[in-house]
């Protein structure tokens, strides 16, 4: 079997920036088991695969190690291969993710909308558990469907911050987020998941479903910016509408090739 892979850094506009992903686009869905290894093979943080279902896509994400419910960065890879490379003409595409339901993407100018559900988190308990897992104290935490996310005082806090891995792999989440009110954009963050194969993801979109409410509440504001302090680094524009929230980002095509399976 040969399929077509294409590599996407998202959520830039410069190679080597942002977050890359894979995508591979499928006729039809092939075993589960076959895509893990392409995912693991490509050792990236996520691999999109869709498939044509119903005048839309459906998509299903993967990290070298596990399926994930829901990813930003490869959503906006996947829907740029489609408008760039693909021949996808209409205005809106639309996506459908079984864990994740309906996902839709726009371009505007150059840039790729996404439109997703809005996380619901509730603040938790400050406990040691916490305080362990970073060198650097929080000031708060909160729990959101797939992720905990941790609140520090400032942008240098979040850039300097050393995580324990060993320690975020063994809590009860696919990881952590870690955040704090930005010096020259909204907020700042970065995303932890070693449980599931990232030990840091560069950019990782789904946990601005996360960030956004939150920060769009304590700011009072609707829109934001937002960076991403990997080393990689990125930047997003992201909005709150209701239970809703777009992200907005650029992409760049960094390979197209075949894979032999």
């Amino acid at each position: 079997m040969i399929l077509t892979i294409y590599q996407v850094d998202a959520f830039t506009d410069q190679v080597f920036k942002g977050n890359p992903a894979a995508v591979c686009p499928l006729s039809e869905w092939i075993s589960d088991d076959l895509l893990q290894k392409i995912a693991s093979e490509n050792n990236l943080s996520e691999t999109a695969f869709y498939v044509p279902k119903d005048n839309k896509f459906e998509i299903r994400w993967f990290t070298p190690t596990a399926e994930v419910d829901l990813c930003g960065h490869a959503t906006l890879a996947a829907a740029f291969v489609l408008f760039t490379q693909e021949g996808f003409s209409k205005k809106i595409l639309e996506f459908y993710s079984p864990r994740s339901g309906d996902l839709s993407v726009i371009v505007e100018e150059d840039s790729f909308v996404l439109n997703f559900p809005a996380d619901d988190y509730k603040e938790v308990e400050l406990s040691d558990q916490f305080l362990e897992l970073t060198d650097r104290t929080p000031i708060a935490v909160y729990k959101g469907k797939t992720d905990f996310m941790l609140v520090f005082e400032k942008q240098e806090d979040i850039q300097n911050l050393k995580p324990n891995l060993l320690l975020i792999s063994q809590i009860e989440a696919r990881g952590i987020i870690v955040t704090a009110k930005g010096n020259d954009h909204d907020f700042v963050s970065r995303f932890f998941a070693p449980a599931v194969g990232v030990n840091e993801d560069p950019v990782c979109g789904s946990a601005h479903t996360t960030l956004t409410p939150f920060w769009a509440s304590q700011l009072n504001k609707k829109m934001l910016t937002a960076f991403q302090l990997s080393e990689r680094t990125g930047s997003l524009t992201c909005t709150l509408l209701n239970d809703r929230v777009k992200l907005s980002g650029k992409a760049v095509l960094y390979l197209k090739g075949e894979i032999y399976v």
